[in-house]
């Protein structure tokens, strides 16, 4: 029997946790990397299949930096309550919202390292990858928390969410700086959508209500949820402070799994841009990420692509463009520049990644090699804080036949390497990551 895509090559699980020391560096790596890069992504207990690419057990992968040198790699489990084999379901029926995988992302925010799943409750874990446990605020969080919140490089603030199957839909939270919960509310939308992202302006939130639903039928077959012709395609934009209600946009149908940024111009118009798939982009993808790789799923004409919404609450009239029609994936900034104007945006793109400018339009390339299929690329800024790109991008490297791994460093200007780090194992391709400089 073929084993599923996700079960398969780069994307197969890892059986153990290990431990490696004073790792192999090629070339050099910057001096100023100080600190710990932490990635997520499922990973499978031996011997289970959990269905669907999107929900396998969480695992982190760590390296830590210092002085030049990657002093070690490790991994570690999420140990989860869905870990340990919990039902998934309290006494009253609803969904235990810490009986999840915590598989999809790692923040740190108010002194906490919080490991993400957009269908409960965030778990906390150690600077050495240990966890702690399952996280809500002090109690305040009653909803599952979205794995992409967005912090305000300015205020601090935490900007989250959560979606259910089950009302309410939709609630936005806030927390402080210092990690306190201080705002939740209800977002009225047309049904229980599947909200993967969103963004900020620096007065703004910007929802997307797309297409996706939830179909309890499709329960016991992985991820529960379709693409649904008869929903409307929407954009939201919310003010931060106040109680002024959800001013929609629709849109062309499309799906976001991920967003680029999002900016507030002089006229006061919303720039948002993001990863767009069409419905056939979406169906053929979905189906590859929960099957064995169907020749529908293999031979997809549509992808995703970098594109562009302009949404003028004034008029009530929107614009959508594509920027590129380049196949890309996990879009991401230098995030001091989060809800503000930013020129670059770094994606996956092959067997490599591309650096988009805005500004002029040009794409830049770094080709990983035939085979080599790169992660989601963090971008470091210099302690000096120079131009927009003064940095490094750090990318988990993994060969598609499943040989191995390395964590990669570029410098983002030009997307030359600096250096590559030998990993002690094999890491499966996952979703994202963070670097969590020495504080």
């Amino acid at each position: 029997m073929t084993a599923p895509l996700y079960l398969s090559g780069h994307l197969a699980p890892v059986a153990e946790e290990v431990d490696g020391h004073d790792l192999p560096v090629t070339g050099a790596l910057p001096p100023e990397l100080n600190g710990r890069y932490f990635r997520n992504g499922p990973n499978p207990s031996p011997g289970q299949d959990p269905g669907h690419w999107f929900t396998g057990h969480g695992m982190l992968h760590g390296i830590r930096l210092h002085a030049g040198r990657a002093r070690w790699y490790r991994n570690r489990w999420v140990r989860t309550a869905a870990l340990a084999g919990a039902p998934g379901r309290g006494p009253d029926g609803r969904p235990d919202l810490s009986a999840v995988t915590a598989n999809t992302s790692v923040i740190r925010h108010g002194g906490r390292i919080l490991a993400l799943v957009e269908n409960g409750l965030p778990y906390e874990v150690s600077d050495e990858l240990d966890t702690r446990g399952a996280y809500d605020f002090d109690g305040r969080l009653t909803t599952a928390m979205t794995a992409h919140p967005k912090e305000d490089p300015v205020t601090g603030d935490l900007h989250f969410f959560g979606y259910s199957a089950l009302a309410p839909f939709l609630t936005y939270h806030r927390a402080t700086a210092n990690g306190a919960l201080v705002e939740s509310r209800e977002i009225p939308v047309g049904g229980p959508t599947m909200m993967h992202d969103f963004a900020i302006t620096e007065r703004h939130v910007v929802w997307l209500d797309l297409p996706v639903v939830f179909d309890r039928a499709l329960l016991r077959k992985g991820m529960p949820y379709r693409w649904d012709d008869t929903y409307r395609a929407r954009i939201g934009v919310m003010p931060q402070r106040g109680s002024a209600p959800v001013r929609w946009f629709e849109v062309d149908p499309g799906y976001v799994f991920h967003v680029g940024n999002a900016r507030e111009d002089a006229e006061g118009r919303i720039i948002l841009d993001a990863v767009r798939y069409n419905r056939e982009a979406f169906v053929n993808s979905w189906a590859a990420m929960g099957a064995a790789g169907s020749p529908r799923a293999q031979n997809a004409t549509g992808h995703a692509q970098l594109h562009q919404w302009t949404l003028d609450p004034r008029s009530g009239r929107v614009s959508e463009q594509p920027l590129d029609d380049r196949r890309v994936e996990f879009p991401t900034l230098n995030e001091t520049l989060v809800g503000r104007p930013s020129r670059y945006r770094y994606a996956v793109h092959g067997d490599g990644l591309v650096k988009y400018d805005l500004h002029s339009g040009a794409g830049r390339c770094y080709d990983a090699g035939p085979g080599q299929a790169p992660g989601e690329a963090v971008f470091v800024p210099t302690e000096d804080g120079g131009a927009e790109d003064d940095g490094w991008l750090l990318t988990i490297v993994s060969d598609r036949a499943g040989r191995g791994s390395a964590l990669v460093v570029l410098d983002a200007t030009d997307l030359t390497r600096m250096a590559s780090v030998d990993l002690p194992q094999r890491v499966p391709a996952g979703f994202h990551g963070n670097w969590l400089p020495d504080i």
